[in-house]
């Protein structure tokens, strides 16, 4: 460890997503001067020189299994409610329907406040508190939120969590039942932030997705255990719901990892799949017709409340990523959404989210369109518990009643 600093050797800096600007980790930095988000570089050639993935048999399951790719030094103590080591379950039946013999479910519901957020969370406050910042807010439209409560009940900081006011009652409950001081705002999480920023004192730090650089590696792990589960090599198509992007961003930087250690062939990456609501589909627009960036949506609509993120702080960064992979974008209609956040449930034993759905709906069309082959390896992501979204499942068994009777 540097003398004096919580980070570990193998962390050489930030580098601006958009412009490669470099920025030292100390004193704290949320995006680059140029207002673009920022991400953690490494020494992979030292790593990859004494550190090999054998070791990891060796280890307790779990997200900090990767210490070494993750920003804070190993004699740093950390806090940790087990978030990581999530399992990738085999699709059987659902493949049968959909015609794939290789499909896989990333199921995040297991995670601390049931949701992948936890991930980004744990190492984005355990980093925050590291360096003496102990008055954490972010905007939330439900799972970020509950997550910074959980982590900075547990790190022994005050959480401030800015939501919308139609926000799925679970959420606000827990908020409020892990300490966090929450406040309502009219509108979506873009308003949300905007309140957050209008309203934070001089010690808050804000851990807005990708306004900071350390959710992303929480989120990455992601990307190390699909490969890890894999036997060290990585599905065809990764189909992922997508709001603010932090967690197909991750994975993608995890690969990028993962071939500098050497860990897995070189060049063989996996086809990213965003998939949004056709209520809210920002960057499904911006995709299909060729543009940089994506311009904000206007009157964003859907029961999925993680794809109701109208503007992306990283939406160049996203989007380059799915023409890079030679991925694809989709906007599936609401009614598909609901109705297979039911069939994912019921086929293979995982209690939904609505994100989930989204991304089964969205492989639907792909599979029918012969965009992803039969014999590909595909995974598919549930980002957490349906039991957050009761006022969602209610809408969708509603709908389902209507659709026999």
């Amino acid at each position: 460890m540097r003398r004096g600093s919580p980070f570990s050797r193998a962390v050489l800096g930030l580098a601006c997503a958009r412009a490669g600007h470099e920025h030292a980790v100390r004193p704290w930095r949320g995006l680059c001067d140029c207002g673009s988000p920022l991400a953690v570089r490494y020494d992979l050639p030292r790593l990859a020189r004494r550190w090999r993935r054998g070791s990891l048999a060796r280890r307790r399951g779990g997200l900090w299994r990767f210490r070494e790719v993750l920003p804070l030094a190993a004699g740093v103590p950390v806090t940790d409610l087990g978030e990581g080591g999530t399992p990738l379950l085999p699709a059987m039946r659902l493949g049968r329907e959909l015609g794939l013999a290789r499909l896989w479910i990333k199921d995040e519901s297991g995670n601390p406040t049931a949701s992948f957020k936890a991930r980004g969370m744990a190492v984005a406050v355990n980093v925050a508190v590291a360096l003496g910042r102990t008055v954490l807010a972010v905007p939330s439209a439900g799972n970020a939120g509950s997550a910074l409560a959980a982590y900075a009940a547990a790190a022994g900081a005050a959480a401030h969590v800015f939501m919308p006011r139609d926000t799925p009652r679970a959420f606000l409950a827990d908020c409020r039942l892990l300490g966090a001081r929450v406040t309502l705002v009219d509108g979506l999480i873009t308003d949300a932030a905007r309140a957050l920023r209008e309203g934070a004192a001089g010690d808050w730090t804000d851990l807005s997705t990708l306004r900071e650089p350390y959710r992303l590696e929480g989120k990455k792990t992601l990307g190390y255990e699909i490969a890890e589960a894999l036997g060290w090599r990585l599905p065809d198509v990764i189909v992922y719901p997508t709001g603010g992007g932090t967690g197909l961003l991750g994975m993608w930087k995890a690969f990028e990892e993962l071939e500098a250690l050497g860990w897995i062939e070189p060049g063989r990456r996996p086809r990213m799949v965003c998939v949004q609501a056709a209520g809210c589909a920002p960057l499904v627009r911006a995709f299909h017709a060729g543009e940089p960036s994506a311009a904000p949506w206007q009157d964003a609509q859907t029961a999925a409340s993680g794809l109701r993120v109208p503007a992306a702080v990283a939406d160049f960064w996203i989007l380059r990523v799915l023409r890079d992979s030679r991925g694809t974008a989709v906007a599936v209609p609401e009614a598909s959404l609901l109705a297979d956040t039911l069939r994912l449930s019921r086929r293979e034993g995982v209690v939904a989210c609505p994100e989930g759905g989204a991304a089964l709906a969205a492989l639907r069309q792909l599979a029918a369109d012969g965009w992803v082959a039969p014999d590909e390896d595909v995974v598919l992501f549930n980002t957490g518990s349906g039991l957050k979204y009761l006022e969602a499942l209610e809408e969708a068994l509603a709908a389902e009643r209507v659709a026999v009777g």
